[in-house]
């Protein structure tokens, strides 16, 4: 995703599902996702459509940075992520909870001091990081973005291009408007931007670094299309092609022309497959000044973008279809939801009370 300011996020939040109008209760619930790239927190409260946006907060802090090589987190990017999660704690300070969750994804799993990371994190913050598999990741995912499926979607395949890993989800869509729909199957692989543009480089800025590099993650996606029969299922129709990351929302901007990034704009759109591909190659083209200064991209994902985009091409080559979905929402969102439905359905189960 693209780095959002509260005042902006706030806004943009009135447009989309899942937000929406706040209900009476004013309760309030917060999410943290700490990434191999980014930090990001969403506090909330119920709405109709899903929730609306009170607070909100998100920084680069390269938490992965230097961990293909070293297996370990470093002291630079602990102390970024640490500046970060005192910001973050400062503003959930404010305001009383009804409920929260903070979790760590890829660089927190590979990284041998992720364990030692999480209790200092505490420490000093009074956050308690959970560490989650790619499964649950996947899970957050569809939660998040089940509101994007239309009637007649029977199936659909859900990808998060993040900065340490990639997970694919394969859905089937809920019978019933309002159920969860089922995650039938997953992958998640230890490949994301921030992973290849270190290992990689500037590889990624040429013809054949580029193409190599889209080899090497469709050759890991080949056996999954073959275990759940996804490209029958596309052929025989009704599967919806969904994205959420930084690289979809970023090929939806360059499609739109946006001279800015503007999130009701890009959640939920529908991108023509074939104008996506034309705006992958108009990034390819680009030097990397062109891309710093390009509006939906900017100096702090430069290095990540072709990474990304490479990736993209790779799933679109073992599952071409007509169309994607782009959605510009992920575990927060996944999380409040998750939580709010809890709360609702406790509420129902619990016996009235009597005087």
């Amino acid at each position: 995703m693209m780095t959002e300011t509260a005042p902006q996020l706030a806004r943009d939040a009135e447009a989309a599902p899942p937000y929406g109008r706040a209900e009476a209760s004013g309760a309030a619930y917060a999410a943290l996702d700490l990434g191999t790239n980014n930090c990001r927190l969403l506090i909330a409260s119920p709405s109709q459509t899903g929730f609306r946006v009170l607070d909100s907060f998100s920084r680069v802090v390269r938490l992965g940075e230097g961990l293909g090589s070293s297996g370990q987190l470093s002291a630079a990017s602990i102390d970024r992520a640490l500046a970060a999660l005192g910001a973050c704690a400062d503003k959930l300070s404010r305001r009383p909870l009804r409920g929260f969750e903070a979790v760590a994804t890829e660089a927190c799993r590979q990284a041998s001091n992720g364990p030692a990371f999480i209790a200092r994190v505490e420490a000093e913050t009074g956050i308690r990081l959970r560490i989650i598999t790619g499964r649950e990741e996947a899970e957050l995912a569809m939660e998040s973005c089940a509101a994007l499926l239309e009637p007649g979607d029977r199936r659909a395949l859900l990808f998060d291009i993040g900065g340490g890993s990639t997970e694919i989800a394969w859905i089937r869509a809920a019978a019933r408007p309002g159920d969860v729909p089922e995650l039938i199957g997953y992958i998640s692989l230890p490949i994301g931007v921030v992973t290849l543009a270190e290992r990689c480089g500037a590889a990624c800025f040429t013809e054949k670094g580029f193409f190599a590099v889209v080899d090497e993650v469709a050759a890991q996606l080949e056996g999954f299309d073959r275990l759940h029969c996804i490209g029958q299922e596309i052929h025989a129709g009704g599967v919806r092609l969904m994205g959420t990351s930084g690289t979809v929302t970023t090929l939806a901007g360059v499609v739109m022309a946006l001279p800015r990034y503007r999130r009701p704009l890009v959640d939920g759109s529908t991108l023509d497959c074939e104008a996506a591909d034309a705006a992958l190659g108009d990034l390819f083209a680009m030097g990397r000044a062109e891309l710093a200064a390009h509006p939906c991209v900017g100096p702090e994902r430069v290095d990540y973008v072709l990474p990304g985009c490479a990736i993209y091409a790779a799933i679109r080559r073992i599952w071409p279809t007509r169309s994607l979905r782009v959605a510009d929402r992920g575990l927060r969102e996944g999380m409040l939801l998750r939580m709010m439905r809890a709360d609702r359905e406790a509420a129902r189960r619990s016996p009235p009370r009597h005087r």
